[in-house]
């Protein structure tokens, strides 16, 4: 069984930055697929970034080049540096994981999930 904990969601203004934190537990997070995902205020939750097993990383192309995924093996944790925040970029972000190699976007492929934190910018 794997266990998700994100943290270090926040207020921040347009322009600034925040890095979430997902801890995992039950398995290394290296033999699973990880991502993150976001979900709006009336909105569906959508994919925003992810990485394989092996290191390959995917980006939504709303986030691209503003946004870095990165893991710490010692600490069994993924993050998300996430700059130029916007507006727009306000969601509870999730982080999850599925035990398989190749990627998807898709919120069905995965099977555990982080609680989610709470992400707000402010314009």
């Amino acid at each position: 069984q794997v266990q998700l904990v994100e943290s270090g969601g926040g207020l921040v203004q347009a322009g600034g930055s925040l890095r979430l934190s997902c801890a995992a537990s039950g398995r290394s997070f290296r033999s699973l697929r990880m991502a993150w995902f976001r979900q709006g205020p009336g909105k569906e939750r959508e994919f925003v970034v992810g990485i394989r097993s092996g290191g390959t990383t995917y980006y939504a192309d709303s986030v691209k080049g503003r946004f870095t995924i990165s893991g710490d093996n010692a600490k069994n944790t993924v993050y998300l540096q996430m700059n130029s925040l916007k507006p727009e970029d306000t969601a509870v972000y999730y982080c999850a994981a599925a035990a398989y190699y190749a990627m998807s976007y898709a919120v069905g492929d995965y099977d555990y999930w982080g609680q989610g934190t709470q992400v707000t910018v402010s314009s």
